[in-house]
């Protein structure tokens, strides 16, 4: 696990971070390896030895360091979100019960349906914002409970501390989704979660040009069972993939501050438009999220999710008619995108079919509001 230098904030590890030793003439920023294997020690192998390229590589360690000192674990990249989503489920025994939120990223609920079909998992879903209700539901046991928060996309948030002792109480692993949130708004190992999880195509690389996918633990033990499960079900990541994430990386806590602001102030705005009839975000007062967001998070997210006047149709029209913001799926990339989650066969039918997921980006909130806002009075 890699050390933390308390005396540094987050900002300025997700800069420095990862990076090669401060020697003469050493790059200053972690070069791309491509290599499939590497020459052997003399009495190989050796603890640290790189072996072979499906193991490790120099590119994807630089990352793991840096996303591991912000999460406060020891970080394993993956080809994608949802291998990392999988390599953590897969720890489940046959017949093992997990516990999920009823309405989370559409891709893990699929994931665990499907498992649930086959009678692999006992898969239970739960309004994690009702604390007495995933209480309940623990009180007969579960090896897995799975949590987002806020979740994807009704931006619910769950109470972490309480929820975490209550896993532990069950007897289950507690695995977060912080997607969302990003080690800068929100450390879940802090509070005692046993894995976090992360989309790394979204937020972390940041630019919509990567898939990759991470997890990061405390637990050695469950370290090496993950990565052994990278290993041997090949869900490995690229060293060009992994070195974009971790350019994206390095400018984290300024996409995260000004999305985040952007999408305060646009929820502001549009919780007062005539042709929305409710916006979810976190930072709006009246958010049922609002006070817990504020005790265990250091901001609210740049996700806002609305709900337009006229149902799904005016929704789609909606996303038709903006020109600045993108309608396209995915998230937490440096440009503003949007659209309706119901489109989705696949989407949890507890989030109504008229919502709108906006990911704020980084574009004058000005542009923004004014893209908005028009499109919103011509969908009406």
């Amino acid at each position: 696990m890699p050390e933390p230098d308390d005396a540094l904030s987050p900002a300025t590890i997700a800069v420095t971070a990862g990076r090669p030793d401060k020697v003469p003439n050493a790059p200053l920023s972690t070069p791309v390896v491509h290599s499939s294997t590497y020459v052997a020690s003399p009495d190989s192998p050796q603890p640290g030895d790189l072996g072979y390229g499906r193991w490790t590589n120099p590119t994807w360690q630089a990352f793991e360091t840096a996303l591991g000192l912000l999460e406060g674990g020891d970080a394993l990249l993956f080809a994608s979100g949802m291998a990392a989503v999988s390599a953590v489920v897969e720890q489940v025994p046959d017949g093992g019960r997990v516990v999920v939120p009823a309405a989370a990223y559409n891709g893990t609920l699929v994931l665990l349906g499907q498992l649930a079909e086959r009678g692999r998992l006992d898969v239970v879903g739960v309004e994690t914002a009702d604390t007495d209700a995933v209480r309940d539901v623990l009180r007969t046991g579960a090896h897995l409970l799975w949590l987002e928060t806020p979740t994807n996309p009704l931006l619910e948030v769950a109470d972490l501390p309480a929820l975490v002792e209550a896993g532990h109480a069950a007897g289950a692993v507690v695995a977060v989704d912080n997607t969302f949130s990003t080690p800068l708004l929100q450390t879940p190992l802090a509070y005692g979660a046993d894995v976090v999880v992360h989309s790394v195509t979204k937020y972390l690389a940041g630019h919509s040009d990567v898939l990759l996918g991470a997890a990061v633990t405390r637990d050695q033990q469950l370290r090496e069972r993950l990565h052994g499960h990278r290993t041997t079900r090949g869900a490995i990541p690229g060293p060009a993939e992994a070195w974009l994430a971790l350019r994206g990386l390095r400018t984290l806590h300024l996409r995260v501050e000004r999305a985040g602001a952007n999408a305060a102030e646009l929820a502001r705005r549009l919780a007062d438009h005539p042709a929305i009839t409710r916006v979810r975000h976190p930072s709006l007062p009246h958010d049922p999220g609002h006070a817990r967001a504020l005790a265990q998070m250091r901001g609210f997210g740049a996700i806002v999710a609305i709900e337009p006047a006229g149902g799904a149709e005016a929704a789609e029209r909606l996303a038709a008619a903006v020109e600045l913001w993108v309608h396209t799926t995915s998230l937490g990339g440096v440009e503003s995108t949007l659209e309706r989650r119901r489109r989705h066969a696949s989407e949890p039918l507890r989030v109504p079919e008229s919502l709108v997921r906006l990911s704020v980006g980084v574009e004058d909130v000005e542009d923004l509001w004014a893209d908005l806002d028009r499109a919103l009075s011509i969908s009406r």
